[in-house]
């Protein structure tokens, strides 16, 4: 039985989605992203990365938004395809 697989964003391909489940970084990068919208239970997608994968794309609450990796990192979720 398979249980329920947490990642970070930035180890999905594009395409795939899903919802965030906390984020593991320092204070002032929760509160930043907390006031976009990325909080626990928001749905997210990721979209692409840049040429050379810094910055990445990714799209929850009807809006894409271009953040670095190391950021993309702390975003942790649970893969719902």
């Amino acid at each position: 039985m398979g249980g329920i697989k947490y990642m970070s964003i930035f180890n999905l391909n594009p395409g795939q989605r899903g919802i965030i489940t906390g984020i593991n970084g320092n204070s002032k990068l929760t509160k930043r992203l907390s006031a976009l919208g990325c909080i626990e239970g928001t749905q997210i997608e990721f979209k692409r990365k840049a040429p050379l994968g810094d910055p990445v794309i990714v799209n929850f609450r009807g809006f894409d938004l271009a953040i670095r990796k190391k950021d993309a990192e702390c975003i942790i979720l649970e893969n719902i395809g």
